[in-house]
């Protein structure tokens, strides 16, 4: 191993049959017992982003095509060269390039200096994961060369991000999505290089073991999507610190654990100030066992879109199934998208009227009553069930008749279901 290598190594990532790691130590090593050494030649230290480019995306010259001498002006002298129509021929495919995939592809860092400016001015989109980057240096290196850069993927680097200064300005002026899933970047470093997104919209931030630590300020202020997905830390106290970034309109909190929730600024029947722009929210993979969780999300002013497969409360398989989603629906007023199906006008109105059947017995033991003058259920039944009242409005009470013929909820809807296989099966 040369000094050069030697000083220059630690810290670097580094690829070793197929597996990334870093490089914790670089010297020579006396004979000792036990431990786990690799010679440099074994080790793959990667290319520059330029060489990773030239290697996915340049044609190879035509074999049979003879180099031709060329005369070309250079300043005032004319020059000849040789195999000059290959070099136009690169610089032509590298400029036009837009979008570019270099995933696992080994890059290492930028390269010469303004050899990316130079060779691939027009790229607005790049995926980078899965490389050997080292430092969030790396990618402002390579970023600040990319004037037009509106995309970047960097998943699957481990990357080493600054305890100081932000971003330069105008790194990363145009960047719009940015996705750092399985980075190791905690939610103290994402603040700090905020302020060099100034137009991000979408931010991927999955399994970093993220705690949230602090609330926003004057940072992700035009984020409209934040992935926290498996991050199993985060909890609804959390979650409020990120409850009030004004345009956050889609929000995807799969598998991080969360049970329960709560906005602590809304009674029964209220609207929460908090996620105040929140349309589409995704829940899937999570803890949720207990009702009161949905009863809080139609607290959401804005929520239309919800998706929460795979939870206790929504077992996927299960007999009550539909029943479930009915139940979801009337709980949720504005909803209208579920698990990705859309919720049409008529399933909407018959999981209401089933809801507000399915629980008028209950509504009248806690005091519910076809008398609006004689009509107070009790605040338990509220707590429990909060659109029963306006769903009783919409509809009107529930009659004695139709609560005392025995219609079970689940039942109808099996048959609902066979009435429709049939019509399908014959039509």
């Amino acid at each position: 191993m040369n000094d050069t290598l030697t000083s220059d190594v630690t810290g670097r990532r580094v690829e070793v049959n197929g597996e990334h790691a870093t490089v914790r130590f670089s010297g020579i090593v006396p004979p000792v017992a036990g431990g786990s050494f690799i010679r440099p030649n074994k080790v793959n230290f990667g290319v520059d982003f330029l060489t990773a480019i030239k290697n996915r995306y340049v044609l190879e010259d035509e074999p049979e095509e003879e180099e031709k001498e060329q005369t070309v002006i250079i300043g005032n002298k004319p020059v000849e060269t040789i195999g000059f129509d290959s070099v136009v021929k690169q610089q032509s495919q590298l400029s036009k390039l837009q979008e570019v995939s270099l995933r696992n592809c080994a890059v290492n860092g930028a390269g010469d200096k303004r050899g990316i400016a130079q060779a691939c001015p027009n790229i607005r989109s790049i995926d980078l994961s899965k490389n050997l980057l080292s430092s969030w240096d790396d990618v402002i290196a390579i970023a600040d060369q990319l004037k037009h850069l509106e995309v970047l993927n960097l998943s699957e680097n481990k990357l080493r991000f600054p305890s100081g200064l932000p971003s330069p300005t105008g790194t990363f002026s145009m960047l719009k999505v940015l996705v750092l899933n399985r980075t190791g970047v905690t939610w103290a470093e994402v603040l700090r290089c905020a302020s060099g997104w100034p137009v991000l919209e979408k931010l991927y931030l999955e399994s970093n073991n993220i705690i949230i630590s602090e609330r926003p300020a004057d940072v992700l202020q035009t984020v409209k999507l934040l992935d926290l997905s498996s991050n199993q830390l985060i909890d609804e106290n959390q979650l409020f610190l990120i409850a009030y970034l004004p345009r956050l309109e889609q929000l995807i909190l799969s598998d991080i654990g969360i049970s329960s929730l709560h906005f602590p600024d809304a009674g029964i029947g209220c609207k929460t100030a908090m996620f105040p722009s929140l349309q589409y929210l995704v829940l899937n993979d999570n803890q949720i066992s207990q009702w009161s969780f949905i009863n809080e999300l139609d607290k959401l002013q804005s929520l239309h879109a919800l998706s929460c497969a795979r939870n206790p409360l929504t077992e996927e398989g299960s007999k009550d199934a539909q029943t479930t989603r009915q139940f979801i629906i009337a709980k949720i007023g504005q909803l209208r998208t579920l698990n990705k199906c859309v919720i049409q006008p008529e399933e909407r109105r018959g999981a209401e009227l089933d809801y507000r059947k399915a629980f008028g017995n209950e509504w009248k033991k806690a005091g519910g009553h076809q008398d609006p003058d004689k009509d107070r259920p009790n605040e338990e039944f509220l707590a429990a069930h909060p659109r029963y009242q306006s769903l009783c409005l919409k509809y009107g009470a529930p009659e004695d008749g139709e609560l005392k013929t025995p219609q079970p909820f689940l039942l109808r809807n099996e048959l609902l279901s066979k009435n429709l296989t049939f019509q399908l099966i014959w039509i």
